[in-house]
This record gives structure tokens, sequence and C-alpha cells, in this order.
């Protein structure tokens, strides 16, 4: 059954053309992922379908009957006034509105007016027998701790979920946003990066929650492990059409470079009989004129006519324009840092204690572990931007440091783009202008603030300015981040070729598999060394 039809629609915002003529069809208990680069309208076309834009005359939006949707967007709105837990449990206010009313209906019962009146009392029962039915199906009787449940399972820590929304972090907020959206079970979920900001646990919990899900999912997200443990369908928007492709993103891949071959294919076949038809009709034309010869004109209108008609295929583009990552590295000292003993708390709470590790030159290492579990404090006692309470931190004598910032913090948002690519790298407005141009900044772009750059795009600027360190060891903090997944393939391809190391913070497990060649898991405030990538530790662990 369809439940979400869209037909010829198109979407300007401003200046831009966002899409012409897209036409989709949602059916009911499919679970989508919609991929596509960063800026190619996914979110413009989620707040289409949930009505926030308006399309331009023509073309339709169609639901089935009494169909009702829940959306979440990228930076969902809360009141910042409640606490976490209040603001799950208003997710469903169905729930709170029939327990008010019991609430209600119970106090009637001890009013004299009411227990003495036997039809009056009768009413009253029969309403309170009537919500208390409700109330269950709606699984009132256990709705607070399925919350608790729900919100722990996707990673909030037990002691947040009384504080209030504005101390929380923006992961944490979305948390609660998906949380609230899942609680009210709508028939249509619409998911925009949902596993954003996602520990580990929180992706496999969030993965369940989806798979779980009785109802239509639409998701976007580049992580490409999710997309292919969840998914039925992949949605691809792509220079403003969708293209629909059945089974996980594994297999999309596949059929994608299959249906490109064959497009290729055909468009050479359809070229060559255009070209065909032309010259006849050309040479006809010729005939006409020379032998004044109506018979020969008559051909030639008619084959142009054959032509004019004929379904003509766009060239299909089999290599896009990607962002032009070539990390440069040396060789420099063969140990590259060392841990020894190391040990650090803040106040009672014991982050590492005694800390042990040693890398070498060459090594891609993984660093995981859930959040708040202490991979950022380690980044930033090895930038030595925090020391240590015991134990030393020790760097190779020719090792220099690329530090790549999960919240870009390194990036002064007030300065302009080509300002940041110009002081850093020491360099003209126009060398500044053609590196920038190989990161897919364009002239407006590089004129503009930091500020006003999406997230995608600071993640670029940020990537070039660790190149441009020259630095032989990289900290990358949850890299992909903001990274669509054309850019993340750039950036293994990149990391692959590397004269260096990497320790890589992430939760990407698909950029994992491809990247790291050893993972270490901070667990009881301690390490634990796993060889390979996370496929082979989940085998290592047996959750597999």
């Amino acid at each position: 059954m369809i439940q979400i039809q869209l037909a010829n629609l198109s979407l300007v915002l401003g200046a831009t053309r966002i899409f012409t003529d897209l036409s989709w069809e949602i059916q009911q208990g499919q679970k989508i992922g919609l991929i596509g680069t960063n800026g190619a309208g996914k979110s413009s076309l989620f707040k289409l379908i949930t009505g926030e834009y308006q399309a331009e005359l023509g073309g339709s939006l169609t639901f089935s009957r009494g169909l009702t949707i829940g959306y979440l967007a990228q930076t969902p709105e809360l009141d910042l006034t409640q606490t976490a837990l209040e603001s799950a449990l208003d997710g469903n206010p169905r729930v709170a509105h029939v327990r008010d009313e019991l609430v209600r209906v119970e106090e009637s019962l001890g009013d004299p007016e009411v227990y003495s009146d036997e039809r009056r009392l009768g009413r009253a029962l029969d309403k309170q027998q009537h919500l208390l039915d409700e109330y269950l199906a709606l699984g009132g009787d256990t709705y607070e701790a399925r919350v608790e449940v729900m919100l722990l399972g996707l990673g909030l820590p037990l002691g947040d979920l009384t504080k209030p929304m504005s101390t929380l972090s923006g992961g944490q907020k979305k948390l609660i946003g998906l949380a609230r959206l899942l609680l009210l079970h709508p028939d249509v979920l619409l998911l925009d990066e949902p596993d954003n900001h996602l520990d580990l646990p929180g992706k496999i919990y969030l993965e369940k929650l989806i798979r779980d899900y009785d109802g239509t999912v639409v998701l976007v997200s580049h992580d490409r492990y999710l997309l292919d443990a969840v998914v039925t369908h992949i949605a691809e928007l792509e220079d403003g059409k969708i293209s629909v492709y059945e089974g996980d993103y594994s297999s999309y891949s596949l059929d994608k470079e299959l249906r490109l071959a064959r497009q290729a294919e055909l468009y050479k076949v359809q070229q060559k009989e255009i070209g065909r038809l032309e010259a006849m009709i050309k040479r006809f034309a010729i005939w006409g004129k020379v032998y004044d010869n109506e018979k020969f004109a008559k051909k030639a209108k008619a084959m142009q006519k054959r032509l004019d008609k004929m379904d003509k295929m766009d060239k299909p583009i089999i290599e896009r324009r990607k962002m032009d990552l070539k990390l440069r590295g040396y060789r420099g000292s063969n140990k590259v840092l060392e841990l020894d003993g190391v040990k650090k708390a803040f106040g009672a709470h014991v982050v590492f204690d005694g800390l042990n590790e040693t890398i070498w030159h060459g090594e891609r290492v993984g660093l995981i572990g859930p959040n708040g579990a202490g991979k950022s404090v380690l980044i930033r006692m090895i930038l030595g931007e925090e020391m240590p309470d015991a134990g030393e931190i020790k760097l190779g004598p020719s090792v220099t440091i690329g530090y790549y910032a999960q919240e870009h913090e390194t990036l002064d948002f007030e300065q302009k783009v080509i300002d940041v690519v110009r002081f850093t790298g020491n360099m003209s407005d126009s060398k500044a202008m053609a590196l920038l141009s190989k990161y897919l900044f364009n002239y407006e772009q590089a004129q503009g603030l930091v500020k006003n750059l999406s997230g995608g795009e600071r993640s670029r600027l940020q990537l070039a300015l660790v190149v441009l360190s020259g630095a032989n060891f990289l900290l990358l903090d949850e890299p992909t981040n903001n990274l669509d997944i054309a850019a993340a393939q750039v950036l293994e391809a990149a990391l692959e070729d590397f004269e260096g190391t990497v320790l890589i913070i992430s939760h990407d497990r698909y950029f994992l598999d491809q990247t790291v060649e050893r993972l270490i898991e901070i667990k009881a405030c301690n390490f634990k060394n796993y060889l390979g990538g996370y496929s082979e530790y989940l085998e290592s662990t047996g959750r597999i």
C-alpha cells in the first residue's frame, strides 16, 4: 500500500533550485535509507513531506487516509526547561492525558454527590473502566519504566535523566527527540541522521529499534553499517531525482555500478542511432534540393519527426567530482606514542588507572568506548591540553601531530574561510583559492565566514588544515560525523596511502573496518586490544 506519493514536485529555496519534477512512492512497511551528497536536498525533502516547505505549483503530494507522520530533525526543537525524562515522557501526550483523566475520575468517585447517585456513579465507573482499558493499551502502566530503558539504551547516562535539557549536549538532545518520536509511534518515521553522536552501544540499540518498528521508516544516514543493518530499500537523491534500489547499502553499491554500466552502453547505442538518423536526414535533404525531388524531402521530414519523438537519454555521469584529499606524511620516529602508567581522575571519578600502551610508526589504530569513557580526555592529554595525574605520555622526537576536532573547535568561526587556509599555509589568495577548490569550495563560500558553513563543509575545511600541517601522526576525533558517504570514501583512500601513523576515535563501524588494523577499547578505566577492524572486534567479543 502506498502511504506517501510525490509526483512531479519542484522545490526552490531562495535562489536555489533543490529539485525539479521529483517523483517517489513510499510503501507501507518499508525501511528506506535516503542517501545523497551533502546539499542534495534530503532534509529539504523531509520538510516538504511534513509541510514545513511548500512545493512550486504543479505536481502533487498525497497521503493515505489517516496517516500519521513523525519527523526527527537534525536539531530537534525541545523545551529546555524540562528534564530529559520529563521531555521524553511528554513524547506521547495521549498517555499523559488519559492518566490525568483517570486521576479526575478517581477523585470524583470520592464526591458524595457522585457515589450517592447510582446513575452518576455508574457513568463514572464506566468512564474509569474505559480510561483504564485505553491506558493499559497504551502501555501506560509501564510507560515511565519503558521511557527510562529507551533513554539508557540509546546511551543517555542515568545521572543525566533528571538534568535540565539546557545542560545536555546537542547529541543528547537528539536522543530525547528520538525517544519522544518512538513513543508516539506514528505510521511513518522520518529520521534525519538519528545516529549522529550516538556511541557504539547506542547505534546497536537504534538498529534494534528500527528493525523492530512495525511502521514505515525513512532514514537519512551516512553510516553505511547502519544502512546495511536495517534498510530494505535505498533511495538515492541525486541531481534532483530519486532512484530506488531494493536491498541494503552494499546491494545498492553493486546495483548502481551495474545500472550505470547499462546506461552507458544504452546511451552509446542511442547516440549511434541518433548519429545514423541525422546523417540520413542530412543526406535526404541534400538529395531533395539537388534533384528537386519532393520524395527525398518528405523522407527527411519523416525521419526528423522520428528523431524529435525519440526519448533521449541523458549521458550517465560515471565519475562525479570528489574532494581531492592527499594526506602528506613522513617516516619520523619508530615509536610514535608511549603511555606509561597514565592515571587521570576528575574528583572521585577515575577515568584512567595505569594506562600502558605503545603506538608504532605506520599503525592505524581505532579507539572505541561508550560516550564518557574518556576518549576525548586521552586526546587532550596527548595534545598537552590536559595533564595526567600520574604516569607519562611520550611522543617520538620526530613526531608532529595533525588534529581533527569532532566539534571543529580548532576553527576560528569568525574568520573568512579563505583566510583560515591562507594564514595556516602562509600562501597567497590565489593559492588558497586553488586549494579550497580541491575541497569542493566555490569562490562565494571561500569569501564567507566559517560560522556560515554547514557541518560537512567545516569537516572538509578541517581536513584541508590537517593536510597543510604536514603532520605524520594524525589524531582524528569522529572525522566522518558530518561527511557524506562519497567524502568518507575519499578519506578512507587517503588514509590508506598516508605515510604516517593514525589514531582514530570513531563510532562509524564501516569506516573502522576500512581504515584500522587494531582496535583499542576503553574498558574499566583501562585499555583492551583487538587485532583487526570492527568486524573482527565483534567476532573476538562473541557478539556475532
